[in-house]
């Protein structure tokens, strides 16, 4: 079983008008490790969720989708604070601009004593994500959440900026100085890498850090050009390329996330709190999340693939 823990909140897409005087928005529930949560639970994984979640009408929402997804509601608490909303309007080719409202919002209430005490004994792996991981009380309580079960369970992370929820850079590089010591599994985009470490900071270099920081499987993606898995062993293996027509590329990272730790389970990776590796095939891994993400990268929204979507397309690879 999998537990994705966080950012939880309402996407509000623009939509045409026809006057100036007039703002239409289109709503769906995401959030970057909740979108991993769906995306875990689609593929055919037991997924469950931690947060603290609105009793608002948003909110209602929110719970009725974490049902609809057959995700484990155990671990969400109602508080009556209002639901977290994000203003993304989607530019011509594809990308994102994102304003957050997270001010007193219930995402980023957590305290550590509301923390479960325990988990089920069938839990393989805690995910952890972006801005819960590194604003206000649930950054407190997520990590740690994550010192506490490193070494018990697998510890995935992505850090997945949101630089205009937290501006100060280096708040962010102590939460990923925090959640890398204790990590398994870390993907990390690009963009991220460079607005954590530098653009002169070279992809294998922070590959090969992060691993020396204990991590046993690092991914980094470059949006379109594709993505890159490196091992603890020293191997590292590039994705095939994908052609696409994208609609839009919310939720590719989470897609990519998900997938990833879907087939590292399926294949047989993931034993007693360990994730090991040796005997993988980083190259049909890494193929496996891209195709996914690139499924997500098709469709409007934080739609996540199926198992049945990602096969049916990687066998029209070539």
């Amino acid at each position: 079983m999998f537990i994705s823990c966080g950012d939880i909140l309402v996407d509000l897409f623009n939509q045409a008008t026809d006057s100036a005087g007039k703002v239409a928005l289109q709503g769906h529930v995401g959030g970057s490790p909740f979108n991993v949560a769906v995306g875990l639970s689609r593929l055919g994984n037991e997924a469950g969720f931690l947060c603290k979640n609105s009793t608002d009408f948003i909110g209602q929402q929110i719970s009725a989708y974490i049902r609809d997804n057959d995700i484990r509601p155990d671990w969400v608490l109602p508080t009556e604070l209002n639901s977290t909303l994000a203003m993304i309007k989607t530019n011509a080719d594809g990308s994102a601009n994102y304003a957050f409202y997270t001010d007193n919002t219930a995402d980023l209430s957590m305290q550590i004593d509301e923390l479960p005490s325990s988990f089920p004994e069938s839990l393989d792996l805690l995910h952890f994500a972006s801005y819960s991981t590194a604003v206000g009380d649930t950054s407190r309580a997520l990590q740690a959440l994550a010192r506490r079960e490193a070494g018990q369970r697998i510890i995935s992370y992505d850090p997945n900026l949101r630089p205009t929820v937290e501006p100060d850079i280096d708040i962010w590089r102590e939460t990923f100085a925090v959640f890398s010591s204790v990590a398994d599994f870390v993907k990390a985009s690009d963009e991220d890498i460079a607005t954590l470490l530098g653009e002169d900071k070279s992809l294998e270099s922070f590959a090969a850090d992060t691993i020396s920081a204990g991590a046993s499987v690092v991914v980094v993606t470059e949006g379109s050009s594709g993505a890159t898995i490196y091992s603890a062993d020293g191997r590292q293996c590039r994705s095939r390329p994908l052609k696409i027509t994208v609609a839009d590329t919310v939720g590719a990272g989470d897609t990519f996330q998900a997938a990833s730790l879907h087939w590292l389970k399926a294949n047989g990776c993931m034993n007693a709190g360990k994730l090991d590796v040796a005997a993988a095939d980083l190259q049909s891994a890494v193929d496996f999340a891209a195709v996914a993400a690139a499924i997500t990268c098709s469709r409007h929204g934080a739609d996540l693939p199926t198992l049945k979507d990602v096969e049916s397309e990687l066998a029209l690879l070539p």
